[in-house]
C-alpha cells in the first residue's frame, strides 16, 4: 500500500515521500512507534503519515494528519511524532507539520490496520 492517498478531485496533491533515501526505512520504523491513544495501531499504519521528505542535507520534513480535526492529541501529536524520529542517527532536523487536506478517511489504513482492527 502506498501511504500518499491518491487525490480527489478538488483536493491537493499530496508531494511524493524520499522513499529512495537511506535513512527512510527507519524513518518509517521510528513513526510505527506512535500510536492514536484511542485506536490500537501504529500511526504510520493507520495512513496518518502522508509524506516523509528528507533533504540532502538530512532535514526531516513529515506531513502527517489526524483521524479527526477535532482530536484530542492534536497538539501533542507531532511533536511525538519528531520525538521518535530525532534520535535516528543522521537526522539533523525534524519538522513535522498537520495538514487536513485531503481528509483521512479509513481506506487510507494498510491492510494490516485493517486486519488488526477487524476490518478485513
Amino acid at each position: 500500500m502506498t501511504h500518499s492517498p491518491e487525490p480527489m478531485e478538488g483536493t491537493p496533491l499530496i508531494p511524493p515521500s524520499s522513499t529512495d533515501h537511506p535513512l527512510y526505512e527507519q524513518i518509517v520504523d521510528a513513526c510505527r512507534t506512535v500510536y492514536d491513544p484511542e485506536i490500537p495501531v501504529n500511526i504510520y499504519e493507520l495512513g496518518l503519515i502522508y509524506t516523509i521528505d528528507i533533504s540532502p542535507e538530512n532535514e526531516v520534513k513529515i506531513l502527517m494528519t489526524l483521524t479527526a480535526p477535532g482530536c484530542p492529541v492534536a497538539g501533542d501529536m507531532p511533536g511525538w511524532v519528531a520525538d521518535a524520529v530525532e534520535p535516528i542517527g543522521g537526522v539533523k532536523q525534524v519538522d513535522v507539520d498537520l495538514t487536513w487536506e485531503p481528509p483521512w478517511g479509513m481506506e487510507m489504513m494498510s491492510d494490516e490496520a485493517r486486519l488488526e482492527l477487524g476490518f478485513m
